[in-house]
């Protein structure tokens, strides 16, 4: 295209890496620069052939981005999103979108006072099977949903905790993983108004949870529990089941179970069982599995970002979907603290 638009990557951690790949392979987008301090993030500029800089200061000197992507850790997102708001630069935001709330709030709120456009990477949202997994939620095929079984049950080698920041307050599976996964439900029904939970820590004692098993209340009383963990043997995650990110081994299984009235449905693998006549549990059930045309989610993001940037439509996940998203992670750790049931 004549006018690509320039797009420039904060942060050349392991998601940061992807969304470099990405906008370098996007027809639509420019890479114009990686920007982090690090030695490798240097050699990884080089690599794709264009600038590194250590920070965004640096970089509106030399060359100003139509959009930047902020994938460093979660505790300066907000820092990064600021910036970015301050020079009126629209940005992506990996999540969470902050490490607390207040933050979160002052961001965004930031950002709309400036109508400057603000994302963030839930970008599970893009996926054609969510979109498909909520067409089929709205058809009424599963008559009135009424309860959810969401896993994330994966182990994280120890040398992934070597790097410090993944120890410490904000980095536990809770917000890295599972806030993922309440944003995945909130797309398919709606918003949550009440929370319980319980953590633990128990086998490596890091000062971030390991595992937390989670019960949700949506606003039409759908009730949904959650549970993960980073520390089992297991192939119940979405990273394990939908072969969205190579790195991960694929397997032929699901990590949520949806079931209503009517029916009921996994994903990823939309197996779509129902009665083909009675409802009973005498009668027997029909299974059928829905198909639908796969994407890369991470690609189907960048290109979303770019028609934001251009004006063309609105963003997929705003920075107040991504408050709001935050608002029942916060809640999860209120409530696992607690022992008390948290009201949104």
């Amino acid at each position: 295209m004549a006018n690509k638009v320039k797009l420039a990557v904060l942060g050349a951690g392991l998601i940061g890496k992807r969304h470099i790949g990405h906008v370098f392979r996007e027809p639509e987008a420019e890479l114009i620069a990686v920007v982090d301090p690090t030695p490798a993030a240097k050699e990884l500029a080089a690599e794709h052939g264009v600038r590194w800089v250590s920070s965004f200061a640096e970089l509106m000197k030399v060359d100003r981005p139509d959009g930047i992507i902020v994938a460093t850790p979660n505790q300066i997102h907000v820092q990064n999103g600021l910036e970015s708001v301050a020079a009126g630069v629209p940005a992506l935001i990996e999540k969470p979108i902050a490490d607390d709330l207040a933050s979160a709030e002052r961001l965004v709120e930031a950002a709309e006072a400036a109508n400057v456009p603000l994302l963030v990477g839930h970008h599970r949202r893009h996926n054609p099977l969510m979109k498909k997994a909520k067409e089929i939620i709205e058809s009424g095929q599963l008559g009135r949903v009424l309860v959810v079984n969401a896993m994330f049950w994966l182990f994280k080698p120890d040398d992934y905790f070597d790097i410090g920041w993944r120890r410490q307050k904000g980095a536990g599976p809770v917000f890295l993983n599972l806030i993922h996964d309440v944003d995945n439900l909130r797309y398919l029904f709606g918003e949550v108004v009440s929370v319980q939970a319980r953590e633990s820590n128990a086998v490596r004692g890091n000062a971030v949870e390991e595992t937390s098993v989670i019960l949700l209340e949506f606003e039409s009383g759908l009730l949904a529990t959650l549970s993960v963990s980073d520390s089992v043997v297991a192939p119940w995650s979405w990273e394990m089941t939908t072969g969205e990110n190579p790195v991960y081994p694929k397997v032929d299984e699901s990590c949520y179970v949806i079931g209503g009235t009517h029916g009921s449905i996994t994903i990823p693998t939309l197996a779509l069982w129902k009665n083909a006549d009675k409802r009973s549990w005498w009668v027997p059930l029909d299974k059928s599995r829905i198909v639908f045309d796969e994407a890369d989610p991470l690609a189907l993001q960048i290109q979303q970002f770019c028609k934001v940037i251009r004006g063309e439509e609105p963003p997929l996940v705003s920075g107040r979907e991504g408050l709001n998203t935050l608002r029942v992670i916060s809640a999860v750790k209120h409530a696992a603290r607690s022992g008390e049931l948290i009201k949104l």
